[in-house]
């Protein structure tokens, strides 16, 4: 009742609302992402270093021989698996995994000394090339130097003894306690350590959801308060990119061109991907993309198995779609061999074409600025074709730059016709480098699991 008279009064004026303006900034958009990439990283690509495998040495001084090749090669960004001491106490094979870390603040004997190591990031430097370690922050080994000096670090079960993480079969490690201050201090120091002492440029941090997000927002803040750096979250989230990680892994990516390459899904499935990633996702951040890494090789097959006659397709779309691309090692080489995790299994080097592809993937990605990273580069528009389950099409555009992508995801040959003129235009033929003129009537026959980049003419 007190209700319908108080809108009566206000209707008929005897009663006046005021209303209060909003402070005039109130509804200005904020960037959601609130820090700048190293410029460094615009147009990179990362290589992932597996120190133990990589050479039949596996010690930093003979992957230092190898640093000439990469910058040849045309990476960026040297990703080296973590370099700590691997924990005794449960460890897995006769070496263990250099993801159940002994000591944050110490070198893997298995790989040299910590001069060593310093000597390998002041030579790959020289070459103009940039260093992160991998970082493990959610869980350390069982005998690792903090049980010791701070047991209240860690995670405990209900029978008051630490644990390993929940569900997975990581039965060689335990997690930490993110709700110790102490512990906060600690990996934030660790991590502060490797860049002034040693020169690292950033930190590729595994598992890096299952540490609390505000840990990670804090601890890039004290990095980047010292140089520019690079950090890469193994997580998928978007919140990862708002204060702490420059690039998350784009696992759905992955999971989504395997389904196509597999039979089980078409094209058209990759549109729910793409959709998220241009209106989820900040247009800074970078999605790392890739065909395999050092889990993926040793525990679901080599890129070949994987992918099988779509594999050169999914090598390809990983450099000119929207996202950072990751090479890991020996992909260059033409690996097929699943890489053992616990054991010594050095690569097997050998010539092969898919140095070339490689080389030619990357210095296409360095020149055409529409390629580049996050909103340094250009946004995929989708160019709709008259065959959408098999063809996936698109153009990258901007002021100075285009390139027109088309993949056959299918393993059917197929004539694909275009509509709408977004992708007309004078091109270079990135495979056979033969000037090519596209129109509203062009067709492109397309082999099964083929491939046709057109990069701007000059």
């Amino acid at each position: 009742m007190k209700t319908a008279l108080l809108m009566a009064l206000v209707l008929s004026g005897a009663v006046h609302v005021s209303v209060h303006a909003a402070a005039p900034d109130a509804y200005q958009p904020k960037p959601y992402v609130q820090f700048q990439h190293a410029e460094w990283t615009k147009n990179a690509s990362i290589y992932q270093i597996n120190t133990r495998q990589f050479t039949p040495e596996g010690s930093f001084r003979a992957a230092e021989r190898e640093l000439p090749r990469l910058k040849a090669l045309g990476v960026d960004i040297l990703w080296l698996m973590p370099i700590h001491p691997i924990g005794q106490a449960k460890r897995k094979g006769t070496l263990g995994s250099p993801y159940a870390v002994r000591d944050y603040l110490a070198v893997n004997p298995e790989f040299g000394t910590l001069d060593d190591f310093k000597h390998f990031v002041a030579a790959a430097h020289a070459q103009g090339l940039h260093v992160i370690l991998d970082w493990v922050g959610n869980h350390t080994s069982w005998d690792n130097v903090l049980r010791t000096s701070h047991p209240e670090w860690y995670e405990k079960d209900r029978k008051g003894q630490p644990h390993p993480t929940p569900w997975y079969d990581w039965d060689d490690i335990i997690d930490l306690d993110y709700q110790q201050p102490g512990l906060r201090r600690y990996m934030t120091d660790a991590m502060r350590f490797w860049v002034r002492e040693a020169g690292v440029d950033g930190y590729r941090v595994d598992a890096a959801g299952l540490t609390p997000l505000d840990f990670w927002e804090h601890a890039a803040a004290e990095l980047r308060a010292i140089k520019p750096v690079f950090l890469l979250a193994e997580w998928e989230s978007r919140d990862m990119h708002a204060r702490a990680f420059d690039a998350t892994y784009a696992w759905t990516w992955w999971e989504g061109l395997r389904a196509v390459a597999e039979g089980k899904a078409d094209a058209t499935s990759l549109y729910t991907y793409y959709a998220w990633n241009q209106k989820f996702y900040p247009k800074q951040a970078y999605r790392m993309l890739y065909t395999t890494n050092h889990d993926k090789n040793a525990w679901d097959g080599t890129e070949f198995e994987i992918f099988g006659p779509a594999v050169d397709a999914a090598i390809v779309f990983s450099f000119v779609s929207e996202g950072i691309p990751l090479i890991y090692n020996g992909q260059e080489a033409g690996n097929r061999k699943r890489l053992a995790f616990f054991e010594r299994d050095a690569l097997q080097w050998q010539a092969s074409p898919y140095t070339a592809l490689y080389t030619k993937l990357l210095a296409m990605k360095k020149q055409h600025s529409a390629l580049w990273n996050g909103d340094w580069g250009a946004t995929m528009e989708q160019v709709p074709n008259d065959a959408p389950k098999q063809i996936f099409s698109f153009v990258r555009q901007n002021a100075d730059d285009k390139v027109f992508a088309v993949f056959n995801l299918s393993g059917q040959p197929v004539q694909a016709g275009f509509r709408d003129d977004l992708h007309v235009g004078r091109y270079r033929d990135f495979s056979t480098e033969a000037l090519v003129q596209v129109d509203g009537g062009t067709r492109f026959e397309m082999a099964p699991w083929s491939y046709k980049i057109l990069t701007k003419a000059e």
